[in-house]
Order: structure tokens, then C-alpha cells, then sequence
């Protein structure tokens, strides 16, 4: 019975790359703990001006991560093909996510010039892309959790395929997504969550929420699991993090109450080209307003951002 139960936790842990919401929920079980040395990816934060000082998880400081989900194949390091920023308050029992277009035009930290948000990663993998995040919000990113977006399908086909309320009617790599309720195994979910051809990269960003929310409520309602071990091989393959166990452990033990209320925002802009490239410019206000959000909700001076 137990496994059943840490096994709907670890499909929420991977729905950190929408929702966040299973990371503070992972287990102490020392089952988990080889596939917890997987993953971590420990990172130089020392750079960062963001925080005064570290994070403590027994005082419940509200803390934030930049969940990267990587688009990488044979031959190419990769773009972050989703980038969202979540903050967790423990003291108000809540939840702040915010999807940043993959298009955003900002400046990439460490290279000095402007361009795509998402070619940060390219340029310098988590390092780069927290540091353009940071200095794009002016908030201090504390932790990164990176999921390979091809992990999809076996995710879904682990929880035997997921059901999905389809507004737009599409087909994509040789699969057709018509309206409504619609069940879909891996690689099917894989291909709905990548289209963004048809309307946009918003909607994309939305599919991508409804195959992770499909994810958590097929594996709520799973009778009997049997491929727990599988679930820990594709954690251990797919995720990075620079989380370590025992921060898992403090954070499950001290804020998985930040879970029951979660709010989720999308930035959005215009679409321009510069140089014949396609960017989305997000207004100074827009930017601001989401910056001061995430301040305040982790108790920090919501002052006009430097954006330095």
C-alpha cells in the first residue's frame, strides 16, 4: 500500500516541470535516495546579488526554482522548451507559477547581448538560464529542476496512457487530436504537447499543463502499480536538480503545505523581428507587475526592479 502511495508522489514530483507541485512532496523512503544521487546536479550560486542570505528551511523562508523543461537530442545540447518560475510561501500556505515564453527577448547574462530567453541554456545550461531569469525578474532563484521533455513518453505510458480535454482540433507528427475528451498514450503526448504551429506557443504551454494534470489523475486513480522501479529509473535518467536528499527531506517536512493552493500566471507580449528573428517583447509594466508579485510573495522589497 505504501509503494501506491509513493508512487502517486512521484508522478506529481515530475510535474514539477508545470506545476511544481510534487517536489515537496518527495519521500524520506530510502528507496528513493539512489534516484534523488541521480539527479543532483550541484550548482555555484555564489554569483548571485538576488539574496542577502541563504535559504533556511526551518525558519520556512519562502524560496523559489526555475523548473526547465529541456528539449535535448543526439548531437544538440538543447533549449529549455519550457521555462517557469515557482515560488513557494510556507507562512501563507501557497504557490506562485509563472510560464515565461521560451520567445521572450531579454539579456542573456554572461553573454552581454540580447536574444531568446530559452538560448540561454544553450549558451550555458541551468547556470546561465537561472542568471537570465534572475536579472529578467529580479528575484533570486534558489533551487533548478530540469526534466528532458522526452521523459514524457515514458511517464505517460508508465501510468498507462492519460485522458486530456482537447479545445483545438489538430493533427502532429502523424497523429490526429480531435475536440473534446481524448485518451493518449506516450508518444502521443508527447507529439500534443509539442504543437504549437496551429495557435501558439501559449497554447502549447497549456497542453503541456494538461498532460501533467492527466499524469497526477491517472496516477491518483491507479489500483495496483508495478512499475514503481521504472518510475525511479526515468527520475534518476531524466531529472536534474540542484536539490540534494536531505534539502528534499527538509522541504516535504516543511512546506508541503504550500501545495494545497496554487496559482498559475503566463506572461505575454508582442510578437516582433528583428533581424528577420521572431521575439516576444513583454512590456516594462507587465514585467514589473510579475516581478513585484514574486517579491512580495517571497517577502522581499517590492521596490521598482533594477533589472540590471
Amino acid at each position: 500500500m505504501l509503494k501506491k502511495k509513493w508512487f502517486i508522489v512521484l508522478v506529481s514530483m515530475l510535474g514539477i516541470t508545470t506545476i511544481g507541485v510534487g517536489i515537496f512532496a518527495f519521500t524520506v523512503y530510502k528507496s528513493l535516495e539512489n534516484a534523488a544521487t541521480s539527479m543532483h546536479t550541484p550548482l555555484d550560486r555564489s554569483n548571485s546579488d538576488k539574496r542577502s542570505s541563504q535559504v533556511d528551511f526551518k525558519e520556512k523562508d519562502p524560496l523559489s526554482f526555475l523548473i526547465l523543461g529541456v528539449d535535448e537530442r543526439p548531437g544538440d545540447k538543447g533549449r529549455s522548451d519550457s521555462m517557469i518560475v515557482l515560488t513557494v510561501n510556507p507562512n501563507n500556505k501557497s504557490m506562485q507559477m509563472v510560464s515565461i515564453p521560451r520567445d521572450t527577448r531579454t539579456e542573456i547574462i554572461g553573454k552581454g547581448f540580447e536574444d531568446k530567453i530559452n538560448h540561454a541554456y544553450a549558451f550555458g545550461g541551468p547556470e546561465m538560464s537561472i542568471a537570465t531569469v534572475e536579472n529578467f525578474l529580479d528575484i533570486p532563484i534558489d533551487y533548478f529542476v530540469q526534466v528532458n521533455m522526452e521523459s514524457f513518453k515514458e511517464i505517460v505510458d508508465a501510468v498507462g496512457g492519460v485522458t486530456v480535454d482537447n479545445k483545438l482540433e489538430f493533427s502532429q507528427s502523424g497523429h490526429h487530436f480531435p475536440l473534446g475528451e481524448i485518451e493518449l498514450n506516450g508518444e502521443q503526448a508527447l507529439s500534443f504537447s509539442r504543437m504549437r504551429s496551429v495557435d501558439s506557443d501559449f497554447g502549447r504551454q497549456q497542453r503541456q499543463r494538461d498532460i501533467i494534470q492527466g499524469v497526477i489523475n491517472k496516477g491518483a486513480n491507479i489500483s495496483s502499480v508495478t512499475k514503481i522501479d521504472d518510475i525511479l529509473d526515468i527520475l534518476g535518467n531524466n531529472v536534474r536538480t540542484n536539490l540534494t536528499f536531505n534539502e528534499m527531506v527538509d522541504i516535504q517536512s516543511n512546506y508541503k503545505d504550500a501545495r494545497h493552493e496554487l496559482s498559475q500566471h503566463q506572461l505575454t507580449g508582442s510578437g516582433t523581428r528583428i533581424d528577420n528573428i521572431y521575439y516576444l517583447i513583454v512590456p516594462e509594466e507587465d514585467r514589473l507587475a510579475i516581478s513585484n508579485q514574486l517579491k512580495e510573495h517571497l517577502e522581499l522589497d517590492t521596490e521598482v526592479a533594477s533589472n540590471n
